[in-house]
């Protein structure tokens, strides 16, 4: 484990294995850095893999007050970390950050696994999420914030939300509870970033599950077609929990 200091100090915690051509992994919403460390396994034969907890989460600290661009300037160290060059890949919540940060100097491609852009305005989560959010992890609620991002902002069945909570790894949603006002606040209304797409000049990768919910299809056909340099992939029986030793060799040839 190692740590770097972010623009605003921050100290953000990473772990490095490997050898050859560095990789930032940046994980999405309600995980840490461990839901990377199974895909960093397997891509540190071929690269240097700088896998990090996003501020907030595992022993990065969480300086206040929160803007999406403190974490860009996260990535940024990470960057600098990795020597001043860097491929970068972001799951979800994490591929709409990673995307924020692919005109930072030293990003020369980019892959981006299922950012859920919602196309349709009615389908998207309330437009007062994150105050939502805030609000009740304020209020020391934090499993009522974990279960309305799991059902009102993700969209999950409220069965499996009622199941959730009674699950042993309930506990890590909790204690991760007010890094969800992040993500919702880096999705926005959760529509299509159109010109932040159309500005993202590096070569970039935008992959999805064939069995994922038909919108990340639709989302990820939009932001490829938007994207001056955009590549599309669709892998075979995955949903948006996607399997490392499926992931690692399509992120491993696209970034050689």
């Amino acid at each position: 484990m190692k740590t770097i200091a972010s623009a605003d100090g921050t100290a953000i915690a990473f772990e490095q294995s490997g050898d050859g051509p560095a990789v930032i992994l940046v994980s999405g919403g309600s995980v840490s850095r461990s839901s990377n460390a199974p895909l960093a396994d397997l891509l540190a034969a071929q690269f240097t893999v700088y896998n990090y907890d996003r501020r907030g989460r595992g022993p990065s600290g969480d300086t206040q007050p929160y803007a999406p661009q403190r974490e860009v300037e996260d990535i940024a160290a990470v960057v600098d970390a990795a020597g001043g060059s860097a491929f970068l890949y972001g799951s979800s919540s994490g591929a709409a950050l990673a995307l924020m940060a692919a005109t930072l100097p030293g990003i020369t491609r980019l892959a981006l696994w299922e950012p859920p852009f919602i196309l349709d305005p009615a389908a998207r989560p309330p437009a007062d999420a994150a105050q939502t959010v805030h609000d009740l992890v304020a209020a020391d609620r934090r499993g009522d914030a974990a279960e309305y991002f799991m059902a009102r902002v993700v969209g999950l069945p409220p069965e499996f939300v009622a199941h959730a909570r009674t699950q042993p790894w309930w506990a890590a949603q909790e204690a991760l509870a007010h890094t969800l006002e992040y993500d919702v606040t880096i999705l926005g209304d959760y529509s299509l970033p159109e010109e932040r797409l159309r500005a993202t000049q590096v070569p970039t990768l935008v992959i999805d599950g064939a069995d994922s919910a038909a919108f990340m299809h639709a989302s990820a056909d939009a932001a490829a077609a938007l994207l001056p340099r955009g590549q599309r992939r669709t892998l075979s029986s995955q949903n948006h929990n996607v399997a490392a030793p499926v992931l690692a060799p399509v992120l491993a040839e696209f970034f050689r």
